[in-house]
């Protein structure tokens, strides 16, 4: 059967499994909270499992939310080159804010789990499972679904979503700027690509990025 894109029924089955998973697992973080990052993993790999299952049942395949066998490794390698480019951009931001006066580190403050095991932990959840997690609802599935009424609209809404959900988790300014530059680079490259791994890859590598930059400054 061939995929029909994102409509209304797909938008509200799947918006809806992943709120019921998102829900039950705060829950069980009121009662697990020494094993947080161990049940985010878990959510966040039952979210990506019930998209997928959904999508499949629904069409065969994930082209609706812009996954395609053929073209898997074409994206990541496009999510490379565009990795790289924003890369040299923060890169020369940083140097800026230097010559300013100003400390660049100042927005990635953090530092790494002690035990090596919470160290792949924070990496396997944070780095690769999460961004794939929240790649394929915030960009395969909402700005799939608004990008019906054109790409500013798709692009705000989803962004909008993306950053007040993740201050729903840390309500801080300088992260807010950080996750809505994310989202409009990510929501760009989908757009621009028209594959979901091309802001998978780049959001994963971000992620690495950002955890491990705290430990080498």
């Amino acid at each position: 059967m061939a995929a029909t894109g994102i409509d209304i029924k797909k938008l509200a089955s799947l918006t809806t499994v992943v709120i019921v998973i998102e829900v039950l697992a705060v829950m069980a973080g009121t009662r697990l909270t020494a094993h947080s990052l161990m049940l985010t993993g878990a959510a966040r790999s039952c979210q990506i499992l019930a998209i997928v299952f959904v999508l499949v049942a629904a069409d065969g395949n994930l082209s609706a939310i812009g996954i395609r066998h053929p073209t898997l490794m074409r994206g990541i390698a496009r999510g490379l080159l565009w990795s790289a480019g924003f890369g040299l951009i923060v890169a020369l931001a940083a140097v800026l804010l230097h010559l300013a006066g100003k400390d660049p580190t100042a927005l990635i403050r953090g530092r790494l789990p002690g035990a090596n095991s919470q160290v792949v932990l924070l990496f396997a959840v944070g780095g690769m499972i999460g961004p794939i997690a929240e790649e394929m609802l915030f960009r395969g599935v909402l700005y799939g679904f608004f990008r019906r009424w054109g790409v500013l609209p798709a692009l705000l809404i989803s962004t909008g979503i993306f950053v007040l959900v993740h201050l729903l988790v840390r309500p801080m300014q300088a992260f807010a700027i950080i996750q809505a530059v994310g989202g409009v680079l990510f929501a760009a490259a989908y757009e621009l690509e028209k594959n979901l791994m091309v802001p998978i890859t780049i959001h994963c590598l971000g992620n690495m990025a950002i955890f491990a930059l705290p430990a080498l400054v």
